[in-house]
């Protein structure tokens, strides 16, 4: 459970909108403020919430170490904070950035880097080859459609 100060200094307004899990956390996604490149995924609180408002800095709350820490403070990758928005539940924040050096504790640019999952059900927004251009059913072996 995050060490939080007695009250937090978190403007009201925005604490009543925020939904946080049983630990009083909700997560943080760092977007690249130009790019739109993810970075990585943090946990805030409140009070982290506060300081990254008010010092321009991303700060997260660790749950491993159970402490605050904002982004850069040992590796010197620091995370400037270009804006932060709250999305349509209350239950996630997203935290636009300028990212100085690797997102990722592993030196990756961004924690998405270990490679992408191949999709599991084929994308049917888009004709596949053996279908016209005009969005026909495909034929079978027998010029039949299906």
């Amino acid at each position: 459970m995050p060490a939080r100060p007695p009250a937090s200094a978190l403007d009201p307004a925005i604490a009543a909108r925020l939904k946080r899990n049983a630990d009083g956390l909700f997560p943080a996604v760092a977007q690249q403020y130009d790019t739109g490149e993810v970075l990585m995924l943090g946990w805030m609180d409140d009070e982290a919430l506060h300081r990254t408002l008010t010092t321009g800095r991303a700060t997260y709350y660790s749950r491993s170490r159970r402490e605050y820490w904002a982004k850069g403070d040992t590796s010197g990758h620091v995370q400037h904070v270009r804006g932060v928005a709250l999305d349509c539940d209350g239950d996630t924040v997203l935290v636009k950035v300028d990212q100085v050096g690797a997102a990722c504790h592993t030196g990756d640019r961004t924690c998405f880097d270990a490679g992408e999952l191949a999709p599991v059900v084929r994308d049917t927004s888009r004709p596949g080859p053996e279908e016209s251009a005009r969005g026909r059913s495909p034929r079978t072996a027998d010029g039949n459609r299906r």
